[in-house]
């Protein structure tokens, strides 16, 4: 077996272990309806983790996605409020905006060298900031055509209702394995990943797909913040703080290495439901303090890192 596969494996098994002792405890947790919620609960944060899948898979660093929603759920809010504008209308606005600040990024780490830490921070900043520039209050989304989108969802057996948001993450994960294992793209992420010098001998277009990653990344920022309008139906320039660290811990907890060029868009599906299922244990058992997910979610990364470092040594020695 390739140890490249270790951390996904590890990561499924994780998972099926965690379930199992859930649903051990807690039975009703077989039900559809709760993982239905689940996806539901986590999609923003899903939608985003697939544009962080690649930038880490790259070898980069995004921390401007949590601004990104913030600033996104803010500017539809108050598009929608002060305008006419349709809400589908408002929606492309936000994904051309996101979209060109994500590519903007990308051409500055690529054309002036320098590190996507830095980069992103600032963008971080900037988004936060223009988030704050447009309303420093909540502004509540009131539109009838959200209301229609939030009725919107699939039966499941058992009387459990699949959500369009859930459906929204679930797209963007199989579209995001298709464009990460079967394009060309996906191929050229791997290659800058295992170092730009090699992706250069490769015939690799070093510009072209450092600024498509951020942008895809910025895109799907705008994505979730979207997603994440329809599930609170607000717009809050300090919303979503700190959710860039959560999609790096699911993209990591997923088996992705955070040195780039070996991971799986499906270990990230796979890292945001054990996210998601530690959640919904402490919410099931109604005694535990909720900062026991950030501190499981602690114990999960130092564990991945530690196996990731494990994997690097076991590769070079075959290697050599």
């Amino acid at each position: 077996m390739s140890t490249r596969h270790l951390p996904l494996l590890a990561t499924i098994l994780i998972f099926f272990v965690a379930y199992a002792v859930c649903a051990f405890q807690f039975p009703a947790m077989l039900s559809l309806r709760v993982f239905a919620n689940l996806l539901t609960d986590n999609a923003f944060l899903g939608v985003v983790a697939v544009g962080m899948t690649f930038v880490i898979l790259s070898g980069g660093i995004d921390l401007s996605v949590g601004a990104v929603i913030g600033f996104s759920g803010v500017f539809l809010a108050v598009l929608l409020r002060d305008t006419g504008v349709h809400p589908l209308v408002a929606f492309v606005l936000l994904l051309i905006v996101t979209t060109l600040f994500g590519a903007v990024m990308g051409a500055v780490i690529h054309y002036l060298e320098m590190p996507a830490f830095i980069v992103t921070l600032a963008g971080m900043f900037l988004a936060r900031g223009m988030a704050f520039v447009l309303s420093i209050d909540s502004v509540p989304i009131a539109h009838d055509f959200y209301k229609v989108l939030r009725k919107v969802y699939y039966k499941l057996p058992g009387g459990g209702r699949l959500t369009l948001i859930g459906m929204v993450v679930i797209v963007v994960f199989i579209v995001g394995a298709v464009i990460a294992h079967r394009t060309r793209f996906g191929a050229n992420v791997y290659a800058l990943g295992g170092g730009i010098q090699t992706a250069q001998l490769m015939g690799v277009p070093i510009a072209a797909t450092t600024i498509g990653i951020y942008a895809l990344s910025g895109f799907l920022a705008g994505l979730s913040g979207i997603v994440f309008s329809l599930y609170t139906s607000a717009g809050y320039p300090l919303s979503a703080v700190g959710v860039e660290l959560d999609a790096i811990a699911a993209v990591v907890i997923g088996g992705t290495l955070l040195t780039g060029g070996s991971g799986y868009v499906l270990g990230t599906f796979i890292g945001i439901l054990i996210q998601g299922l530690i959640q919904t244990y402490i919410t099931f058992d109604g005694t535990l303090s909720s900062w026991w997910t950030k501190i499981l979610i602690g114990f999960l990364l130092f564990a991945f890192i530690l196996m990731q470092k494990i994997i690097l040594t076991l590769s070079r020695r075959q290697n050599r």
